[in-house]
């Protein structure tokens, strides 16, 4: 029953082609092209792989208010096909030229990735050129991925146990804020919408100069160079993106509600803290705070709960990092019928520890291996190796981020790890959702 294990952030699927690499400098070579099109190559000849990624700077927290799931739907209908490849041959075109390929959607952006072969390089180039150029975006088209979408939210999220719990927690933890609603968005909005309002939504976010195309794998630089000149030259720039800057007002009192869920027979309690982006440092502090309470059978929280109390069969805390800020969730499914108040009780008690004593130096140590580990897990695939220099550039302004995490994560002192959980932790500025089952209803 792994229905609350830390979630990612996106909703597409993730490619398992690995390559060998070892935990080493990620040298890559960066330019703009004239129409504001970031381009990052990185070459790695470990393998005869390459990754061609596009990242676009659009989120749901891009849309309005009456339209949410737009970019989660762009997702699936920027495969509809193009000028130049038929409608519902472009898996085809992959799959026959021995790659994969797929996108993901999160609050802050949408990322498109073919894996190919190396010698496929410029299929690759010329087929995301083509998503960006000329996409056919059609009623046959949106009426068919509008049906796609919808199938999608029932089998992920309305039939699947637990799976409202972000929507419930995010739209409590986020009044003002865009992060407010799930990148799926409302039904109910894209029925609503009319053809123009998502073609103006493509014309408006699917421009070369907010996308940031990023390959890496067996390439040779220069060639790669004149390809991405070649196919993506001629995309005309469009206006300047202004992301939205909302601000949260300070949560200063305990936020108590209840949620129900027909799908569930074991309820859950769950605490919800908002916190700063991942461009904050104390973001990071909040990742190892959470891999010290729940990564793993020895992690603190596991072993108090599930192994020592046997009051929880099921326990965790994660850090969910975006863009302007973050959720830090801790979470409690009951064993031997204890009471979720207890459950709540418990994870605090660790928390206040955190906030008032410093982790010992070999939980330091441990924590120190495993964001290693991570590392170098994170960089064993071209399509991760890509998708990191996208972010580096994106989210950090700076490209070589992917070089500088693992030392950044290293500098981090046991006394970081007391301050921040004192500074955000606290019960005066979260959320606590009991999240129940639903008796008298079949749906949500």
């Amino acid at each position: 029953m792994h229905i609350l294990k830390k979630l990612s952030m996106v909703t597409g699927g993730f490619l398992l082609m690995t390559v060998a690499v070892k935990a080493q400098k990620v040298d890559f070579t960066e330019y703009d092209l004239a129409n504001g099109l970031h381009v990052i190559l990185h070459q790695d000849k470990t393998a005869p792989v390459v990754a061609v990624t596009v990242f676009y700077h659009v989120g749901s927290k891009n849309e309005e208010t009456s339209r949410t799931g737009f970019a989660h739907f762009f997702e699936h209908l920027l495969f509809e096909g193009t000028d130049n490849i038929k409608r519902g041959e472009w898996s085809k075109i992959v799959s026959s030229n021995g790659g994969q390929e797929n996108a993901t959607t999160s609050q802050d952006r949408t990322f498109y990735y073919e894996v190919f072969p190396s010698n496929q390089l410029e299929l690759g180039l010329w087929m995301e050129s083509e998503r960006m150029l000329h996409p056919v975006i059609n009623e046959v088209g949106v009426k068919t991925q509008n049906e796609v979408v919808k199938e999608e939210k029932r089998q992920r999220i309305d039939n699947q146990p637990y799976g409202h719990f972000l929507e419930e927690i995010f739209k409590r933890l986020f009044t003002a804020h865009p992060y407010r609603w799930q990148p799926i968005g409302s039904m109910e909005d894209l029925d609503a919408a009319k053809l123009e309002e998502f073609q103006a939504f493509f014309k408006k976010y699917y421009i070369p100069n907010n996308a940031t195309l990023s390959v890496a794998g067996d390439i040779d630089i220069e060639q790669a160079k004149k390809w991405v000149a070649k196919y993506f030259t001629d995309v005309p720039k469009g206006p300047a993106i202004v992301q939205p800057n909302i601000q949260e007002a300070p949560i200063t009192k305990e936020i108590v509600d209840t949620a129900y869920d027909a799908n569930i027979q074991i309820p859950a309690v769950m605490a919800a803290y908002r916190i700063p982006g991942l461009k904050s440092d104390d973001s990071k502090v909040l990742e190892l705070i959470s891999n010290y309470l729940s990564n793993g059978g020895s992690s603190k929280l596991y072993k108090k709960m599930v192994d020592d109390k046997k009051n929880a069969l099921q326990v965790g805390a994660f850090n969910y990092a975006l863009e302007d800020y973050g959720a830090y969730i801790t979470y409690a499914l009951p064993n031997n019928n204890a009471s979720l108040q207890d459950l709540l009780k418990d994870i605090d008690e660790e928390v206040v520890k955190l906030q008032t004593d410093l982790i010992s130096e070999e939980d330091y140590q441990k924590l120190m291996n495993q964001e290693e580990n991570d590392f170098v897990s994170a960089n064993t695939r071209m399509l991760g190796v890509a998708e990191n220099l996208s972010d580096g550039h994106v989210y950090f302004n700076n490209t070589g981020h992917i070089n500088d995490e693992l030392s950044d994560y290293k500098k981090i002192t046991r006394e970081q790890i007391r301050d921040v959980a004192k500074k955000y932790l606290n019960s005066n500025q979260r959320v606590v959702l009991y999240y129940l089952p639903d008796t008298k209803s079949g749906n949500n």
